[in-house]
């Protein structure tokens, strides 16, 4: 049996090839009170200035442990590497006192004073106040960029897996590249958003990955037009009492092209290693060979603390000014290489706190 005929075999086993029910809408919330099971969901914004090292990001949340008290949170952060400043802040509140909702494929959510609205686009507005940063309003939509770049993005080979137990973690991202507009008042500025581009995610399961890296990049070209999008993860599961080794994906769109590199159980086509607050990623598919490189300073990157249902903590380092290099070589084609020195959503979660990050939001 050769490599690829193993891998097929065993992915196929492990993963499904077909779901077992029609999946839901991107956006549509997983979450089933009446279930009884233990359950974190999360649907999330960022933008990124088009010529700048600014950012926001904007996300709610549902944590529901197993014995009960289910609760809310609504997040924001604001990147501002001109300055050397991040603004974060989060809402924790019971979810008997948030809303959130499906109607027509969209998800609504109410957490205190933040609205969102996740659809085939979208929008969020809110003010929080943090005893640390003082307070932060804003007023924003988003749409899909036309074609391929904006269109929903799944990252795992298989749609069975979005439905099924395994993996433990979903993610999918509803719209892979938007545009936004609105306003975002912080640090007594007003930033405007307009032109600002970013993307929209969603992501859920019984519990947070024990570690992963992610990253999300919108490559512009050189008359800073949107021409590549691309999105990955390295991450390690749980299997049974031990973590499994890291299992990756990527996916490239670049004009009408589509590279996926998801063959998350092939461990011969894939290198991943995370050194500190950099993430490099090597993977080759029948599409070609990629390598994605991304990496931010602490300065542009802020602490979460993601709860999980059985009560244990996990660490998130978030930037959303991340570099990336991302350089793909297709099976036909000529190769191509992209590049941003700030444009970049990069994310690091792991079980340790770190000395350098004192401040955990």
């Amino acid at each position: 049996m050769t490599r690829r005929t193993l891998f097929d075999a065993l992915s196929n086993a492990v993963l499904g090839r077909a779901p077992r029910h029609p999946l839901p809408p991107a956006n549509a919330p997983r979450f089933r009170a009446e279930a009884g099971l233990p359950h974190v969901e999360s649907w999330f914004v960022r933008a990124n200035a088009p010529d700048a090292p600014r950012a926001l990001w904007l996300k709610a949340t549902i944590l529901a442990p197993r014995g009960g008290g289910a609760s809310a949170d609504a997040w924001a952060i604001a990147f501002d590497g001109e300055a050397g400043r991040t603004y974060a802040t989060r809402l924790m509140i019971p979810l008997s006192e948030a809303d959130f909702r499906s109607s027509d494929g969209a998800a609504s959510a109410v957490v205190g004073p933040c609205r969102f609205t996740f659809g085939d686009e979208g929008a969020a507005s809110g003010a929080l106040v943090d005893p640390r940063d003082g307070a932060a309003t804003w007023d924003l939509a988003w749409r899909p960029l036309a074609g391929p770049l904006g269109a929903p993005l799944v990252l795992f080979p298989h749609a069975g897996m979005l439905t099924r137990s395994f993996p433990r973690s979903k993610l999918l991202t509803p719209v892979a590249a938007a545009s936004f507009s609105g306003a975002l008042e912080v640090f007594g500025e007003r930033w405007d958003l307009t032109g600002w581009r970013g993307m929209q995610g969603h992501n859920w399961g019984r519990e947070h990955a024990p570690e992963y890296a992610w990253g999300h990049v919108l490559f512009a070209d050189a008359g800073g037009e949107a021409e590549c999008v691309a999105e990955g993860f390295s991450a390690r599961i749980r299997l049974a009492r031990r973590l499994s080794p890291r299992l990756s994906a990527l996916v490239v769109r670049r004009g009408d092209e589509v590279y996926r590199f998801d063959r998350t159980l092939d461990f011969w086509r894939q290198r991943a290693s995370i050194d500190d607050l950099a993430w490099t990623l090597r993977l080759a598919s029948p599409d070609g060979v990629a390598e994605l490189a991304m990496a931010a300073t602490p300065e542009a990157m802020v602490c979460l603390g993601y709860r999980n249902p059985d009560g244990t903590l996990a660490y998130c380092y978030n930037s959303k000014l991340a570099g990336a290099a991302l350089t793909v070589t297709p099976r036909a084609g000529a190769p191509f290489r992209c590049e941003s020195a700030h444009g970049g959503a990069f994310e690091l979660l792991t079980r340790t706190p770190d000395p350098r990050f004192p401040r955990v939001v």
